[in-house]
């Protein structure tokens, strides 16, 4: 594989940071994350941090070199984050759970796959068209899509998710793809400090008709300026995909010479209980795993 990757984040008019964002690949497959910590809740920082590095411990136990089924594994890996943010909360004694929005796709040969729950979204541009974003979980979304169906009353703030990773529920996931990818195409990640007050054309306008390393920070910049001093967190990772194949171009990232093996990854170890760094408990993700499978086939016996 060969692409390039840019990303910022800026802490706006909050406290603190409590976005994420990273990416890991080996040579045949490559996966692209994003978290945005839930305020109103403890310890979102923690929140999204440990989702994302849950991911990243699944990605490099699964990808030898590729995903078997990278749908699956966006859909386990993700509920599998949940499941450590519950178990975080239980094992530090907190009253509430940390909460985040997760996105998160995989590029692997010509094709790519992506997932949420939540409100942060994926952007896929292809030349000067928006070819694919995905539909936040929030009640205001919902009941812009059913107003196309029935007549809806007063719209509700556009903060109110109906699903999160953390909450006491079972997380909603969304998946999607295949997708054959171009050379060229750009993913984008973002939070919603950048979608919150950049509208979607402008979005597709500028990642399409510029260099990433170029749209990206100009367009954190117009979500900063637009919000003021009341900014959100402003997080944003974009990839052009460059192809499956070896290139002339000696930009960005060519995994073609790497062994099956190897494994490249910015995103953090997980948080441990007491706060340290450390890597994923291996028993904690393989129970979270086997009741994820079992609750799947549960659900299959019940539908027959």
């Amino acid at each position: 594989m060969q692409f390039s990757v840019y990303q910022v984040s800026r802490k706006g008019g909050r406290e603190k940071n409590e976005d994420r964002m990273g990416y890991c690949y080996t040579r045949d497959a490559g996966l692209f994350a994003l978290a945005d910590g839930m305020g109103g809740h403890p310890e979102g920082e923690v929140a999204s941090q440990l989702a994302l590095s849950t991911l990243a411990a699944l990605f490099q136990r699964e990808a030898k070199p590729r995903l078997a089924e990278p749908l699956r594994f966006l859909h386990d890996a993700i509920v599998a984050g949940h499941h450590q943010l519950l178990r975080y909360a239980t094992e530090r004694g907190l009253m509430d759970t940390p909460r985040t929005t997760l996105v998160a796709c995989v590029i692997q040969g010509n094709a790519a796959y992506w997932a949420h729950c939540g409100d942060s979204r994926l952007y896929l541009v292809r030349g000067n068209k928006l070819v694919a974003r995905t539909r936040d979980h929030s009640y205001s979304e919902l009941q812009e899509t059913l107003s196309q169906v029935v007549p809806i009353g007063d719209r509700v703030n556009r903060n109110v998710l109906f699903t999160c990773l953390g909450s006491p529920g079972k997380p909603v996931v969304d998946t999607a793809g295949p997708l054959l990818v171009h050379p060229g195409d750009r993913v984008m990640l973002c939070s919603d400090g950048l979608w919150g007050t950049v509208s979607d054309p402008i979005i597709s306008d500028i990642l399409a008709s510029r260099p990433i390393s170029d749209a990206v920070p100009e367009l954190v910049e117009r979500a900063l300026r637009a919000a003021g001093d009341r900014s959100d967190n402003v997080t944003v990772l974009a990839v052009e995909w460059e192809g499956a194949e070896e290139l002339d171009s000696k930009s960005g990232i060519s995994t073609l010479s790497l062994g099956d093996d190897v494994f490249a990854s910015t995103i953090q170890a997980s948080l441990g209980a007491d706060g340290s760094t450390d890597e994923l408990d291996e028993a904690e993700i393989e129970r979270s795993i086997r009741e994820i499978n079992e609750a799947i086939q549960r659900s299959s016996h019940k539908k027959r």
